[in-house]
């Protein structure tokens, strides 16, 4: 087996990271961050840690592909009032439209497949 190189390799811990903030593509910025290490992909898409502020409502919007996500810290109140604990781990369908809230701020693995659309 040949050695690992190092272009080959990022590692990052997620209480250390630098998180870059989420901006929409029309520049809303809600005070939310994102850990990701494919920069190959659009921020935000693809496997990452995100983690929003406590009080942090984000926008609604619809899911472009499927979206799985473990929530690490934290709670996370859906727009239906379904609330989410550490430890959940959540699948929504390509389609879904929902937003979320977290009360005292949540760290999630999320992977999405595509950017989401805005619904307002």
């Amino acid at each position: 087996m040949q050695p690992i190189r190092p272009d080959d390799r990022k590692i990052v811990n997620i209480h250390h990271g630098q998180f870059q903030p989420f901006v929409y593509p029309d520049g809303l910025a809600l005070g939310d961050g994102v850990l990701q290490l494919d920069d190959s992909r659009a921020l935000g898409t693809g496997f990452h840690v995100y983690r929003m502020p406590a009080g942090m409502k984000t926008r609604s919007h619809r899911h472009n592909g499927h979206e799985q996500f473990l929530i690490l810290e934290g709670e996370l109140h859906e727009s239906d009032g379904t609330v989410l604990r550490a430890g959940d781990l959540v699948f929504y369908r390509d389609g879904t439209e929902h937003n979320s809230y977290t009360p005292n701020g949540c760290l999630l693995a999320v992977h999405i497949a595509a950017p989401e659309t805005p619904v307002e």
